[in-house]
């Protein structure tokens, strides 16, 4: 595949997590604000509240299994393994992230939160097994 395709999926996900330093820089804001909780807990991490938590548990978790999305979309480039196909898988991984980042910062419910977890997870697996196809059949 030519040009950089597999990228905008990187991106697009880069752009989820700056979204979520935002929400959550402003979910802390406001309970500052409301007196819910005081500036120095957040610098100390005592005591995050749940509004807040929900957020920080959501960022944390773009920098667990979407690090391996990452690697992978590299190495699909680097090694010309990228193609119409694992850029469509990329890209649906990336819709997972957003669906599953969506439920955990709203409701969190895990009848929701757990499928799209595992189909995110699953598209990711497709991409790496590819990646090893096409190192095989090289």
């Amino acid at each position: 595949m030519t040009g950089y395709q597999i990228f905008w999926p990187l991106l697009a996900h880069v752009a989820l997590v700056y979204g979520l330093y935002a929400l959550l820089s402003m979910r802390r804001a406001k309970m500052v604000r409301a007196g819910s909780i005081a500036k120095s807990d957040y610098r100390e991490n005592r005591g995050e509240p749940a509004e807040s938590l929900a957020v920080k548990n959501c960022l944390a978790n773009q920098f667990e299994l979407p690090v391996l999305f990452h690697v992978c979309c590299i190495l699909l480039y680097i090694t010309d393994a990228d193609n119409i196909v694992t850029v469509g898988l990329a890209w649906a991984f990336v819709a997972l992230r957003y669906a599953h980042a969506a439920i955990h910062v709203t409701s969190n419910d895990l009848r929701y939160r757990s499928p799209i977890f595992a189909a995110g997870y699953l598209v990711l697996a497709a991409m790496w097994v590819w990646l090893a196809a096409w190192m095989l059949m090289s």
